[in-house]
Formats: C-alpha cells, structure tokens, sequence
C-alpha cells in the first residue's frame, strides 16, 4: 500500500498500479530505459499490472523477466476492457497511467490518472480524462517514488 497526503484535499491510498505498455512506458513495442528500476522499487508497495493490445507483439518478450508484473492483453474494445479491470481492482486504491484513447475511461475512473506523452503522442480525451500530464513515464512514476512531487501537483 502506498498512501500519500494531499494537504487540503483528501489522502489517496494506492494498493494498485496500472500502466499502458505501448506509448506509455515502451515506444515501437520496447520497453524505455529506467522503467524497469522505478516498477521495481514500486513493486514493494504496489501490486503492478500492465494492460495493452500490444499493437507490437513484444510486450510479453520485454516484460517476461519481471516477476512482479502482471501483463493482460486485453481485446476490442480496448477502452471498456481497461475500464472494468481497473473497476474490479478497486478503482479507488488505483493509479492508472496512460496515453491513448482506449486508456481514457481508465485513466478517469482511476483515484489517479497520470497522462504520459511520449514519442507516440496523446489523444486529446485521454489527456481531457487525466489528473496530471508528464512528459515521461520516468517523470509519471516518479511521482510515486518521490511523493512531494505529487502533492505539489495536486495540492489546495
């Protein structure tokens, strides 16, 4: 479990991470450099699962050595799939993290929806559905790494 105070709004208890693979924390189906520290070190509070449609084939390939994650090809449509995982969770214990438009739904219902624009870019009713939008998922996980930097995002 992973709790953070936000000072003058509401204390957030995460039991739950839940990433988009491609275009969140890989590009062209590849995992980015650093990703793999920062869910390590998350794995000891969070239980970490990964939702994707792997549009590259390789999530499995990139993934398969992490014990501590759990990675679910989820169908068509992809959107209400990742919306009702996050829902059976416990979208309130979750942080989702995302950047498509089938990560919108889950990134609105989720306690905290980091939007990531990598090199794939953002849809706009993702990034409308967000709490907060970073520029990397190092920056998005570090948010959770480093909690101050989250109450300072999200703070009265």
């Amino acid at each position: 479990m992973l709790t953070i105070e936000i000072p003058g709004r509401f204390t957030l208890n995460f039991a739950y991470l839940v990433l988009d693979y491609n275009g969140t924390i890989a590009v062209d189906g590849k995992l980015l450099p650093g990703v793999i520290e920062l869910l390590e070190k998350l794995s000891k509070y969070l239980k970490i699962y990964v939702l994707t449609r792997d549009t590259f084939g390789k999530v499995k390939e990139e993934l398969s050595f992490l014990p501590y994650v759990e990675v679910v090809i989820v169908g068509e449509p992809g959107a209400q799939e990742k919306l009702e995982f996050i829902k059976k969770l416990g979208a309130e214990k979750t942080v989702a993290i995302g950047n498509g438009y089938n990560d919108r739904l889950m990134l609105k219902e989720a306690a905290l929806g980091i939007l990531v624009i990598e090199e794939e870019g953002a849809n706009i009713e993702a990034l409308l559905n967000a709490d907060i939008v970073v520029k990397s998922p190092i920056d998005a996980l570090k948010l959770l790494t480093n909690k101050d930097r989250l109450v300072a995002t999200l703070r009265c």
